[in-house]
This record gives C-alpha cells, structure tokens and sequence, in this order.
C-alpha cells in the first residue's frame, strides 16, 4: 500500500506544476487588453500655455526725500503710513546756522552800498576838479600835469564805482543763495503719496555737505508694479504687451490680470554689487559663482484702488503665451516625448493597442491640446512604451 500511495503523490504533484506551468503559458499569450491597464481618456477641456516666474511688488511713483540743509532735525511732522499732499511741510532743520549767515550776507551789502556811496560822492569831487583844472588850463593859470592828475583820479574813483557794484551783484547772488539754504531747513512734499519709510528722527543731526541725507520716501501705491525674475531659459518667451496674471500670499485666490511693460535687457546685479548703486528693486543673486542663474527682470503695473497690495509683497506671475478653449486635450505622461509629432498608444475596441502618431499644440506642462491624430472619447495606454500592439 506504501508504494502505491507514493505513486500517487508523485503524480499529484507532477499533474500540479504541469498545471501552473500551463497557466502561466496561457496567461503570457493573452491578447495585450486583457491584463489591467492603465488608461486615460481624451477629452475637451481649457488649456493655458505660460510662463511662470516669482517677482516682487513696488510702488511704481516714488521719490526719495532728503535734506540740502545741514543741521539737526526740529520737527518731524509725518510717520510711517501717512497720506501727504504735494506742498504738504514734512520737515524742519534748526535754522540757526543759515540764519546766521544769510544775516551777514545782507550785513555785508550793506557795507557794499555804503562804500559805493562814498566813491560816487568822490567820483563828483573828482569830475569837479578836473572841469576846474580845464579852465584853468584854458586860462593858462595851471599845468597840463595837474589836469593829467585830475583826469587820472576821476578814472580811478570810476573804477572803484565799478569794483564796488560788481562786488555788490556777488554779494546779491551769494545772498540769494543764503535764502535759498534757509528754505531748504523746511522740507515740503515733492508729490501727493504715501510716506512708507522714515530714515531719519527729530534731534538726528544731518549733513549735506558731502552727500544728500535721505529723510524718508513718499510712493503712490497705484499703481504698482512687478519685478518678475525670467530665467534664462524662457525669458525668450516674453515680449512687451504680453498678457500676464499674479497671484500673492495674501490675496488667496485672487488673480491680478495686467500686461507685460519692459523687459530689462540686463540682468539685476548682485546683492553685494547692487549696494553699490545702480542695483533694481529685484536684485537678487542665485547659487554660486560658478552655477549662477541668469535671470532677468519683467515689469507689469497694475491698479491698486483697494490697496491690497503692498510693497514687497512676493507674487506668483504667469505670462500667457496662448490659450485655447474646449480643445481636444490628453495629459502629458500618455505620450511619449517628441518634437511636433509624438506617439500615443490607443486602446482599441478590442481590446488590442495600437500605436499613433498625434500632433500636438499648447501644454500647460501637465496637459496638452491634440490638433492631429486623437478622437473624442478614446482611451490611450499609460506606461505602454515599448510594447508592441496585438
């Protein structure tokens, strides 16, 4: 009985891996639809092709108020958010100082005019005594060396008339000068705005000899304009007059639509370089020395009546380089990468896949519009690459 039971189980085994070696056969030969694929369908939709970039907000008006009067600040009469008015007084300086001396510029025409009085009275002495000395002359009661010395002294007093009045005319034009220092002591707005920075406070001493001292900025925040950074690789993409939207942080969903202004053919110099001088809004300097990104800065403004934007607020730009509406359209990953022409791997009706050469249009980088070689409704082969249609 031993034998036989033996026997058995050898046969039973055997009959069973015959069996699963069968099903694997069988499974291999399946036609391609019957394993479970992962398909997609085409279908219509919106498609956008953009650009996208990260920029920051700037008000696009704005002026830097500084002092052309050195001396220390009296009376500081605005703060951070303040609305002005141009004409509006910002500041004042002590005056003491030009006070001082627009006082002795007037002082020293004074002095001027008096001693010009004095020769004009000299100049007519001098006139007289030469008429005199001519008639004596004429008489022949005198020499001709004292009517010589008469008209030397009456050119002599004529040109301290004229050394006086030019001296004068200096001395005006200095004194102009002088009211002109004292009315710099009282800083008024250059323009109607916003006061969004204040660098100085009241009792600051300030020097305006060697350079303007900047006071605080004044900016009207509409509109406001955007300091988009293009990469290299698309700013190619980007002309003026291209339509463009931005979103921010703080606006959630909002979108602010606007159009493309200038496209700065420099880029922005380095932090280190832009602190120098010359640096826009934007600088900024990525990655090493020797693996920076080039990027270069597009300008868009946009209205802000409500004041939802503020200054250096960072934005989410996309520039709109086309859109098409209810096209045909599939997602990327069912094609394979080409130029132009790509190759897509439809499922048939029965159940067979079929290889098809598709020519495409926008992509919005997760989608892309059919314009040759896809119907409506048909369903593509995702991961499909390399397998062959049955």
């Amino acid at each position: 009985m031993r034998p036989l039971t033996n026997t058995r189980r050898r046969l039973l085994l055997s009959g069973l891996c015959l069996l699963g070696l069968g099903c694997l056969l069988a499974w291999k030969t399946l036609p391609y639809g019957a394993q479970p694929l992962s398909t997609v369908a085409v279908t219509r939709a919106d498609i956008e092709s953009s650009v996208t970039a990260l920029g920051t907000l700037q008000p696009r008006r704005y002026v830097d108020v500084g002092a052309q009067a050195s001396g220390q600040i009296h009376t500081l009469h605005v703060e951070v958010g303040d609305t002005v008015r141009k004409g509006q007084l910002l500041v004042e300086i002590d005056p003491s100082t030009q006070q001082a001396r627009l006082d002795a510029g007037r002082y020293s025409i004074d002095n001027l005019k008096a001693q010009l009085a004095e020769q004009r009275a000299q100049f007519q002495l001098a006139r007289q005594q030469l008429e005199r000395q001519r008639d004596l002359a004429a008489a022949g009661a005198t020499r001709d060396e004292d009517v010589q010395t008469a008209a030397a002294q009456l050119k002599v007093t004529q040109a301290r008339i004229d050394m006086f009045q030019a001296q004068i005319r200096q001395a005006q034009a200095s004194l102009r000068s002088d009211e002109a220092e004292l009315g710099y002591t009282r800083i008024y707005a250059p323009m109607d705005g916003t006061v969004v920075a204040v660098d100085a406070r009241e009792g600051q001493t300030l020097n305006a000899q060697q350079q303007t001292p900047l006071i605080l900025r004044i900016a009207k925040l509409s509109p406001m304009t955007v300091w988009a950074q293009v990469s290299e690789a698309d700013i190619g993409k980007v002309t003026p007059g291209m339509t463009a939207y931005f979103t921010t942080l703080a606006g959630g969903k909002r979108r602010w639509t606007s159009t493309v202004r200038q496209v700065l053919p420099i880029p922005p110099k380095p932090l280190e370089q832009a602190s120098q001088g010359g640096g826009s809004p934007a600088s900024v300097s990525n990655g090493s020395a020797g693996s920076q990104v080039v990027q270069y800065s597009v300008l868009l403004d946009v209205d802000n009546p409500d004041g939802a934007l503020m200054a250096e607020m960072t934005t989410q730009v996309f520039f709109v380089a086309g859109k098409a509406s209810q096209v045909l359209t599939v997602p990327l990953a069912a094609l394979d990468d080409g130029d132009g022409l790509r190759l897509a791997h439809v499922l048939t009706r029965d159940g067979k896949v079929e290889q098809r050469q598709v020519r495409t249009g926008l992509s919005d980088r997760l989608r892309v519009q059919v314009l040759e070689g896809l119907n409506e409704g048909e369903r593509l082969v995702i991961g499909a690459s390399g397998v062959s249609g049955g």
